[in-house]
């Protein structure tokens, strides 16, 4: 939902310095979190990823696009929407993760793209699971998918 996040990022930060990942070198960028990624979908649990995104692209997003091969390679789906194909959608104005028809985990952000306060907050609330669900499913229809999106 951010055009950026913690530009303090030592990852951010090596690649503003010309650091890219070699998607031939799989030990080079596989982390313990797309262990998850992998672990979950092979159990047929479906990933989805939604970067709602501002045009021209901030540097922090083309970082992140770049490194996205690696969410697909574990099995995410991701989808791009930039904010000109977003009239009409009412969206959240946290970052959330949905992970059941009551569960949302939500993230919160300073004004700069930092963690603030208590950084994720669970909530166990069906109507809020079901109004993220719904904006979300939205956006992802609008939304580009990965192999297709080029960042502007």
């Amino acid at each position: 939902m951010r055009d950026s996040y913690m530009l303090d990022d030592p990852e951010f930060i090596r690649w503003q310095a010309g650091h890219r990942y070699d998607a031939d070198d799989r030990a080079s960028w596989w982390r313990s979190w797309l262990d998850v990624v992998a672990e979950t979908t092979a159990r047929g649990v479906a990933m989805r990823r939604l970067r709602v995104v501002s045009e021209p692209v901030h540097d922090y997003i083309r970082y992140e696009f770049d490194g996205t091969f690696t969410n697909v390679a574990a099995g995410e789906e991701v989808r791009w929407l930039p904010r000109s194909q977003a009239r009409g959608l009412l969206l959240p104005v946290l970052d959330g993760w949905v992970f059941d028809s009551e569960t949302v985990i939500l993230h919160h952000f300073s004004g700069d793209g930092q963690w603030t306060g208590p950084r994720m907050e669970v909530r166990h609330d069906p109507e809020l699971a079901r109004r993220y669900t719904e904006a979300y499913e939205t956006a992802w229809e609008r939304a580009i998918p990965h192999a297709e999106y080029q960042p502007a």
